[in-house]
């Protein structure tokens, strides 16, 4: 597999959590600039954001938890060969399952439909472990 095939799933997940980090600075903008929340309300970190700012926050700070061993596993699996097009097409439905737990996140924030792509995402993952720790421990 080429580099690009191995890093564009990794890119559009990076990008997926820069565009909710713009949108989170916006929404806390706006809350602040519509005097909506007040800077001593959240000066020492208290949770004082509205709904929608507290939403797109939470979707973002959740890119930092389950996406980090996507990160380290291509991060590890990239250098030693060991990204075959297996790794590939797993890493691309676990960054749509990324895309659409976030869109559902950010958007209706269905709990069910929410937990539903994040397990999806947690299975894929899992596999991609699996099938990496195998090809390792059986030098496939």
């Amino acid at each position: 597999m080429t580099i690009a095939s191995v890093l564009l799933p990794v890119f559009v997940q990076v990008g997926l959590t820069f565009a909710l980090l713009l949108s989170m600075v916006f929404a806390r903008r706006s809350a602040l600039v519509s005097r909506e929340t007040k800077i001593r309300d959240i000066a020492l970190g208290e949770p004082n954001w509205p709904v929608r700012a507290t939403q797109i926050g939470n979707c973002y700070r959740n890119q930092f938890e389950l996406p980090v061993l996507f990160y380290v596993l291509i991060a590890i699996a990239l250098p030693i060969r060991h990204a075959d097009l297996v790794v590939v097409i797993l890493s691309w439905v676990f960054v749509v399952t990324r895309l659409i737990h976030a869109g559902v996140f950010v958007s209706s924030n269905d709990l069910g439909r929410r937990s539903s792509a994040w397990l999806a995402g947690v299975l894929v993952l899992l596999a991609m472990w699996v099938y990496f720790a195998l090809k390792i421990l059986l030098l496939i």
